[in-house]
């Protein structure tokens, strides 16, 4: 993925993998291109669960009931 533009979304998996399906027809080239689209999709779930969490702060810091 490049740091050029992190936010963008990862580039749409190739056609003949689905993940649990049987890998024996791909070749290694293809398995290093799935794990590569994988490990993408990853790091975009993991920012949006951080960009969410960040988000769930701000507003549990909002409300927060004062202690007086």
């Amino acid at each position: 993925m490049s740091e050029d533009n992190i936010w963008a979304a990862p580039k749409a998996a190739s056609a003949v993998f689905v993940p649990g399906s049987d890998l024996s027809r791909l070749s290694v080239t293809e398995l290093q291109t799935e794990i590569s689209n994988l490990q993408a999709e990853i790091v975009r779930l993991q920012r949006e669960i951080d960009a969410r969490s960040g988000v769930r702060a701000a507003a549990d810091a909002l409300f927060k009931p004062s202690s007086s």
